[in-house]
C-alpha cells in the first residue's frame, strides 16, 4: 500500500510517503506561516526525487483535527483536491488519536493526549492503551480536578504538546505520568493503512476539519 500522509495540524508542517510500514520520504517545514506554499511544492518534488507517479496511491491521508484552524484548513484542502483529481480514497484522522499512538507502546492503562488551545485550555481526549477512543475529543480548561476520578483508580499517560501545563497542577500523582512526545506525518503510518484495511475513508466533498470549537473569524479576516 501506497500512501501519503499529511500533518499541518499543530506546530509543525510535515508529510511521509510510506510503503506499507516503510518511510519513502518524509519532509517537514517548522513555520506555520510558509506551510500553505510549502506544502504542494514539496510533495510533487519529493514525488519526483523517488520516482513515484501520484497515480501509485492507494490514498491520501490527513491530520483531520483538532488543532490550528489555518493548519487544519491547508491540510485538508491539500489532501481533498489530490484525492478529487486522482480519484483516491481520503482517509481523515483525528490528531488527538495521532498523539496517543506515539506512546501506546508506554501505556499502562490510558493516554489521555493534549493540544495547547492557549492559556489553560486544551482539545483532549481519552484512549485506553489500544487505541481505543475511552472519551471524545473535548475543550477543557485544565484545573487541580482534572481527570482526578479517573487517576484515583488508574494509570493515564499525559502527553502532546498542551500536556506540560499540566504537570504543575498533578504535581508528582502517582497514577499521572507526562511524556514529552514530538509527533510528525510519520506518526501517522500504522492508523493509515488500519483505516484503509477497514475501509474507514471519508467523503472527499463534503468532510471538514475536526475543530472541536465553534471558528470565530473577525470581519477583517473576511
Amino acid at each position: 500500500m501506497l500512501f501519503l500522509n499529511i500533518d499541518t495540524a499543530i506546530d509543525k508542517g510535515s508529510f511521509c510517503i510510506s510503503r506499507d510500514n516503510e518511510v519513502i520520504a518524509f519532509e517537514m517545514t517548522e513555520s506555520r506561516n510558509e506551510q500553505a506554499g510549502w506544502l504542494h511544492e514539496a510533495i510533487h518534488h519529493a514525488f519526483q526525487q523517488n520516482d513515484l507517479d501520484f497515480g501509485e496511491l492507494d490514498a491520501v491521508a490527513v491530520s483531520n483535527g483538532p488543532g490550528s484552524y489555518t493548519g487544519l484548513r491547508i491540510g485538508l484542502s491539500t489532501a481533498k483536491g489530490l484525492c478529487y483529481a486522482l480519484n483516491k480514497p481520503l482517509i481523515c484522522i483525528n490528531t488527538l488519536q495521532i498523539i496517543a499512538a506515539a506512546v501506546e507502546l508506554e501505556a499502562k492503562r490510558y493516554i489521555c493526549p493534549m493540544i495547547d488551545a492557549r492559556r489553560m485550555e486544551v482539545f483532549t481526549a481519552l484512549f485506553d492503551k489500544n487505541l481505543t477512543q475511552v472519551k471524545e475529543p473535548f475543550a477543557t480548561i485544565l484545573n487541580e480536578d482534572s481527570f482526578s476520578d479517573i487517576l484515583k483508580e488508574d494509570h493515564i499517560i499525559f502527553t502532546g504538546n498542551g500536556s506540560e501545563k499540566f504537570r504543575s497542577l498533578i504535581k508528582d500523582h502517582i497514577n499521572a505520568e507526562i511524556v514529552e512526545r514530538n509527533i510528525d506525518a510519520r506518526n501517522m503510518i500504522a492508523l493509515s493503512l488500519k483505516n484503509y484495511q477497514e475501509k474507514n475513508f471519508s467523503d472527499v466533498a463534503y468532510c471538514e476539519p475536526y475543530y472541536v470549537k465553534d471558528v470565530y473569524i473577525s470581519k477583517k479576516e473576511i
